[in-house]
């Protein structure tokens, strides 16, 4: 297991400790813990639209596999 350290103004270690204090996550590596996990489904949630998109606007291959391969 890694070890990070990151520097934090006030305001941010304020809220931090606010939503810790509200029972939102046990401390302060567990905080980072669920923020990392939330960030990574994000952005996997953003990759599906942005292929959704793609597919709307046309920029997909259809087609035998084989075909298209030799195509490219």
């Amino acid at each position: 297991m890694g070890l990070l350290t990151v520097p934090l103004d006030g305001q941010l270690s304020e809220k931090i400790e606010e939503l810790i204090h509200r029972g939102r996550a046990a401390n302060k590596a567990d905080f980072a813990r669920r923020a990392l996990h939330h960030y990574i489904e994000e952005q996997a949630i953003l990759d599906v639209l942005h292929a959704e998109q793609e597919v709307s606007e046309g920029k997909m291959l259809c087609g035998d596999i084989d075909e298209l391969a030799a195509k490219i």
